[in-house]
């Protein structure tokens, strides 16, 4: 599957931006999709995650209640809504892909276990 998100920009801190990760080449319905970003000089985290198996989506910490990840197979397209942006958030963002089975429930962390990969999305949080 390929992914391309898109969706960042600028904004003030307290504020909001909706982020797109579009499918193309196989339907996302059979695939875990996560969320990971990257801020200069930093390891690429996770953010959240969305399995294709249930309706439980998997936060971090630092996003927990800011941001909401979503899906819509009919689109084949993943979204990230994230509100009350701090500049702590300030980020590329990527979306990710994977349809493998995995031997350990929070395969999803990781950043090596994701098959596929969008070419990322710049948020920038401004305080």
């Amino acid at each position: 599957v390929q992914l391309q998100a898109s969706g960042g920009g600028s904004v003030q801190a307290g504020g909001s931006l909706r982020l797109s990760c579009a499918a193309s080449g196989r339907s996302i319905s059979a695939y875990g999709m996560g969320w990971f970003r990257q801020a200069p000089g930093k390891e690429r985290e996770f953010v959240v995650f969305s399995s294709y198996s249930d309706n439980k989506p998997r936060n971090a910490d630092s996003v927990r209640g800011r941001f909401t990840i979503s899906r819509d197979n009919a689109k084949n397209t993943v979204y990230l809504q994230m509100n009350s942006l701090k500049p702590e958030d300030t980020a590329v963002y990527y979306c990710a892909a994977d349809s493998r089975t995995h031997s350990y429930s929070t395969w999803y962390q990781r950043s090596t276990e994701y098959e596929s990969w969008g070419q990322g999305t710049q948020v920038t949080v401004s305080s």
